[in-house]
Formats: C-alpha cells, sequence, structure tokens
C-alpha cells in the first residue's frame, strides 16, 4: 500500500526513575541494543531489526511517563506539508533543530494535541551502525537477548477529547482507523489508529486526566516468543498485568507488565493485516473485556486504571 502521510512512529522519548535498573531492563531483559548516551544523560536505544539511529529515549527523573512521541515521514517536502495541516487543524507549532536533543535525528516539528500528548513529525534521521544485513541479508547478525524484542511498534495514550485527537490523526496524519469502541451515546471509549498495513501505531482512550501513557508495546515474533517474554518476567521478578493471552480487538498475541519505574510495558505478536479500504470493526463499550482480553472476557481493574 502507499503511504500518504506519516510512516510510521519512530522515536519515543520515555521518564524512568531508577536508571541502573531500568537501563538492565530495556537492554537485557527487554532486549533492545544501547546506541549512545547524551551530555546531559539521557540514553538512547533501538531494537535489533530496526534501520534507524534509535527509536526509544530514557531521561531520568523523578516521575515516570512519556515525554513526546515522534512519527516519521517519507520525506521534508511531507513533514513541511503536516506542518501546515498541524496549523491549520489549530495547534502552535514549535521547531526542534536537527541533533539538538536526539542524537541523528535531524529537524522536527512539535506540538500538543488536545489530549495532553506531545507529538512531533521528522523525516531525517542517521542509519544505525548495528542495523539489518541488506545483501544476502543473515536473520541477524547477533542473537537477539532477553525478550528478543525486534522493534518499538505502538503506544496507547490516554486522554480527553479523543475523537478529536482521532480525527487530527486522519486528517493531519493521513492514518485511518481499523477498530474502535463506543460507548451507549456513540462517543468514543477507545480509537486504535494506524498508517499501515499494522492493525494500530497508537491507540487513544478517553479519559480525563491529560497526557498520560497506558503502554508501550515492542513487537515479537510469534506466540513462542510472548512465551519467552513471560518466562523473563518471572526469572527477573517482574510486576506482571496481563497474560499471555489474546486480544480480539487487532487479535494481537500479548503480555502486560511494568518495567522497574512504573511504564507499563507490552510485547505484542500477530494482529490482523488492515487496509484503509475494509470496513471498521466496532466494539461497544459493554463487550470491551472480551475485546480486549479474549480468553477470559473479563477486564482487569489495573489495566484500566493504572497510567504513568
Amino acid at each position: 500500500m502507499g503511504f500518504k502521510g506519516t510512516l510510521r512512529p519512530g522515536l519515543v522519548q520515555l521518564r524512568v526513575l531508577d536508571f541502573d535498573a531500568t537501563l538492565n531492563f530495556y537492554e537485557n531483559i527487554l532486549g533492545l541494543n544501547k546506541v549512545c548516551e547524551t551530555k546531559d544523560g539521557r540514553i538512547c536505544l533501538k531494537g535489533y531489526d530496526e534501520f534507524d539511529h534509535h527509536s526509544v529515549t530514557l531521561r531520568k527523573t523523578d516521575k515516570a511517563g512519556l515525554d513526546f512521541v515522534a512519527f516519521k515521514a517519507a520525506d521534508a517536502d511531507t513533514v513541511e506539508e503536516i506542518k501546515d495541516k498541524v496549523v491549520k487543524f489549530g495547534y502552535k507549532v514549535d521547531e526542534v533543530p536537527a541533533n539538538s536533543d536526539q542524537p541523528g535525528f535531524g529537524k522536527r516539528y512539535g506540538w500538543t494535541i488536545c489530549t495532553g500528548h506531545r507529538f512531533e513529525v521528522y523525516s531525517e534521521v542517521e542509519p544505525a551502525e548495528q542495523q539489518p544485513m541488506l545483501h544476502n541479508p543473515d536473520i541477524w547478525t547477533k542473537p537477539p537477548r532477553g525478550m528478543r524484542a525486534q522493534r518499538m511498534d505502538h503506544f496507547l495514550l490516554y486522554g480527553p477529547n479523543i475523537m478529536e485527537a482521532e480525527r487530527f490523526c486522519q486528517e493531519v496524519f493521513g492514518m485511518y482507523v481499523p477498530e474502535v469502541c463506543n460507548l451507549p451515546d456513540g462517543n468514543r471509549l477507545a480509537t486504535w489508529i494506524t498508517s499501515s498495513n499494522k492493525p494500530h501505531d497508537l491507540a487513544f482512550v478517553e479519559y480525563p486526566e491529560p497526557g498520560k501513557l497506558h503502554h508501550l508495546g515492542f513487537y515479537l515474533q510469534d506466540w513462542a516468543d510472548v512465551g519467552n517474554a513471560a518466562d523473563w518476567i518471572a526469572l527477573n521478578r517482574l510486576k506482571l498485568d496481563i497474560g499471555p493471552t489474546r486480544h480480539a480487538i487487532t487479535r494481537g498475541l500479548s503480555i502486560y507488565f511494568w518495567e522497574p519505574s512504573g511504564n507499563r510495558i507490552e510485547t505484542y505478536a500477530g494482529g490482523y493485516t488492515a487496509y484503509p479500504d475494509h470496513p471498521q470493526r466496532v466494539w461497544d463499550a459493554d463487550q470491551v473485556g472480551r475485546g480486549l482480553f479474549y480468553y477470559s472476557g473479563e477486564l482487569i481493574p489495573s489495566f484500566l486504571e493504572v497510567v504513568t
């Protein structure tokens, strides 16, 4: 399929607390590769199957959560077009100079959407030194570690007025909405949004407090790798939220848990193939337990209530 706006989420910056334990988690348990450390002490990491310089930045602070998410566009012209659309939509845009805070990244534009989250867009980024082979490639150059996370895949954000956020992603980013969950009055409880064949690049849940992160998702190879992730959770005494389980929404194979700083992580495999011409899948709010947790069909309070 052709991309007409953003390609994918390409960069997130997380706030973390216990730097040593949290970095050990991302590097040795989740299996990301450390790329570099900035002058102000932030750590940049990437999945073994990612080509760009890095996709995850950790910033030490006293409160866990999300600083921003950045989306990659195909080229500089598309970035400028998106900036103009953001302004027309009604959000104030600022410019982040190249290599100012994220090593290897070109100019980025940023703004805050109605849910209280900072979004950014960019197109230029240096290639990673450690990346998949291109000529007669092996499946990997070094054996993946720990949970064997291939890439940063998606995120779920909590905040107010998600119907505006959904419209923004469609009108400005050129995304589409494969799946939604509606309240009895017809308003959105949740929405799953994508720019590609993935069932979601990001999702929103309606929530009164702005700027909250529910989880950051990393893609695994298959169901066996989800089970392997469960073994690593148990071995390292990480706090489990739910799983291994399956979603009916997105059809993903999943397990949720908290990393040492308290940010919820999902390791995820599978999912249906989405196309923009497919009919939208619609869930009623009273069926969302079955949609999220297909095997048990029941909601878990922590899954709805704990955010950072």
